[in-house]
């Protein structure tokens, strides 16, 4: 069954909607065809600008640096970055396709006959960034976990399943089953950028225009062309609410009383408090780094930091175990060619010296997290056995 083109005539343009699998071939040859048929003025790609320099530059890890990486906090974001990316590449040889095509083709056809490109997506950093300001700390590990276990999925996808994703009916049900797991998620990932593509398409210049879309956005988009609003909106990083500022330092201080409060009863269950939430934060840090495979050095550093980085929330144990980890295990261009490599297998995923760093960043954060809950509540409980 062939994908159904989408036209729409919005005011005095006509806008054709060619959805598209990223990962299959047919839907290469159907850009490439369509394409020619229409001679648009302009054609719109469902990319960025990184994902637009990543297609066009073939050695974009090369040029990385990790340290800036973990500086600047973007650990996180680029390993799921690299997971998502690599995910996308295994379905796409399953297939015997190359990952993004649809889009290549798109941009040859842009330059071959001097036809306005149009980048149409948001960002995928802030895309990435909206989505980790609206989860809850347990909705970003089972996230995380989902794309992390999604690399040793070897499961087979046909062509016959990429088509049945570009039936109006099997999208929405899929979309459903989506925002049932992660409903702040499918908010941000799906209808905000359905949004921000419809308004793209429909402002791009000319009176008849291409667009280069994902399956799953032509439905949500068809409702929006006659809709009037500002794309400014959906380009904003949400800062990070005043609340949870003031709880990332209200609990320490917190912390702090209780634990002075227990010192003017008994010294002893006060120096037992700091002990325990100590360890709990050192330990849980620690051993997020050995669950990466780090550095005994790391690992040690991992403890170190951790009860530091709890108390002031400016600070993270990962940027401490990760810039530990990159300077006693330098990446080398070797890591980064061979990165889509390493991750088809665990073995892989933990030998690459970059992932391994991100794994290192992401792991001992979330250990020393889970170390400052489990201490918390043993301080409060040590106050409340000593008051009463």
């Amino acid at each position: 069954m062939e994908p159904q083109i989408v036209r729409v005539n919005y005011h005095d343009k006509e806008l054709i909607l060619v959805p598209t699998a990223h990962v299959s071939k047919n839907s290469a040859t159907l850009v490439r065809n369509i394409i020619e048929q229409e001679q648009p003025d302009s054609i719109c790609v469902e990319l960025d600008q990184d994902r637009y320099n990543s297609l066009k530059q073939k050695k974009k890890w090369e040029d990385t640096s990790i340290f800036d990486v973990i500086k600047q906090g973007k650990a996180g974001y680029l390993l799921v970055n690299i997971l998502l990316s690599n995910y996308q590449k295994k379905l796409a040889e399953n297939l015997n396709s190359n990952s993004g095509q649809e889009m290549i083709e798109g941009i040859k056809a842009s330059e071959e006959r001097n036809i306005p490109l149009v980048l149409a997506d948001r960002s995928i950093q802030t895309t990435f960034t909206r989505i980790w300001r609206t989860l809850t700390f347990w909705d970003k590990i089972k996230l995380l976990s989902v794309i992390i276990s999604s690399i040793f999925d070897d499961s087979d996808v046909s062509e016959e399943d990429l088509l049945a994703l570009q039936q109006e009916d099997t999208l929405n049900a899929a979309l459903q089953e989506v925002t049932k797991e992660f409903p702040r998620l499918s908010k941000v990932l799906v209808h905000e950028r359905d949004q921000y593509l419809a308004y793209k398409v429909k402002h791009a210049p000319g009176k008849k225009v291409v667009a280069i879309l994902g399956a799953a956005h032509i439905v949500g988009m068809q409702k929006l062309f006659e809709e009037e609003y500002p794309i400014e909106p959906l380009d904003e990083i949400p800062p990070k609410s005043k609340g949870s500022k003031l709880v990332g330092w209200i609990l320490p201080i917190l912390l702090c009383v209780l634990v002075f409060l227990t010192f003017t009863q008994n010294s002893s269950m006060a120096l037992q408090q700091v002990i325990y939430w100590s360890l709990w934060c050192g330990c849980l840090a620690a051993i997020g780094s050995l669950c990466a495979l780090a550095h005994p050095i790391t690992i040690l550093v991992s403890f170190l930091v951790a009860p530091i980085t709890c108390i002031n929330p400016i600070l993270a144990a990962g940027w401490f175990a990760g810039l530990c980890e990159a300077y006693i295990r330098k990446p080398t261009v070797k890591d980064s060619q061979d990165i889509s490599d390493d991750l088809q297998s665990l073995k892989g995923l933990l030998k690459n010296k970059i992932t391994k760093i991100l794994l290192v960043v992401v792991f001992a954060n979330v250990g020393s997290a889970l170390g400052n809950i489990i201490g918390s509540l043993t301080i409060v409980k040590t106050f409340f056995e000593t008051l009463f």
